[in-house]
């Protein structure tokens, strides 16, 4: 497995490992109206604690194995849309995809462009095998997207210190 992260493109988009200089996206995302109903509240509040947020649970990772959070950016304008990635999550057996727009960036097929590019890099390049997901069962609209990319539906799963039932899903590259 590589262990070096850089950026990705797409037609559309830049996807860059996530640093401090993306505090305010983060800020703005953590507190989504769909980030605080379907993930959860985070309690970053100022872009003091978004920056901290950023080198304490995403920069570990990308040190550790090479790819973490990733900044979505739009090519046309340099708008910074949301973020994808994929997680070593306590309580899950290998990594899993994730993703999140801010509101007005959704719908537009920016979330399905990000999360093929770190699929595709994830199997090409970073050697992983098997991707899982996981989603509250009312989260229809990650669910949908999800399966869009292939991944399946298995079971429904709890994972430590969450009180929540989620839909665990998984692809095999």
């Amino acid at each position: 497995m590589q262990k070096q992260s850089q950026t990705l493109t797409t037609p559309r988009l830049l996807l860059r490992p996530t640093d401090e200089q993306d505090a305010a996206m983060v800020l703005a995302l953590l507190n989504s109206p769909k980030w605080l109903q379907f993930i959860g509240d985070r309690k970053v509040y100022d872009l003091e604690a978004a920056k901290a947020y950023i080198r304490e649970r995403m920069l570990p990772q990308l040190e550790r194995l090479g790819f973490s959070n990733f900044t979505i950016i739009r090519q046309a304008d340099g708008a910074k849309m949301g973020s994808v990635g994929l997680y070593d999550r306590e309580g899950l057996e290998g990594v899993d995809i994730g993703f999140a727009l801010l509101p007005e960036f959704e719908g537009q097929g920016y979330a399905f462009e990000a999360s093929q590019k770190v699929l595709q890099t994830a199997q090409d390049v970073w050697g992983v095998r098997v991707i899982k997901a996981i989603t509250l069962p009312e989260n229809g609209a990650s669910m949908r997207l999800l399966e869009k990319l292939g991944l399946r539906q298995k079971e429904l799963i709890r994972l430590p210190n969450d009180p929540d039932d989620l839909w665990l899903y998984e692809l095999e590259l």
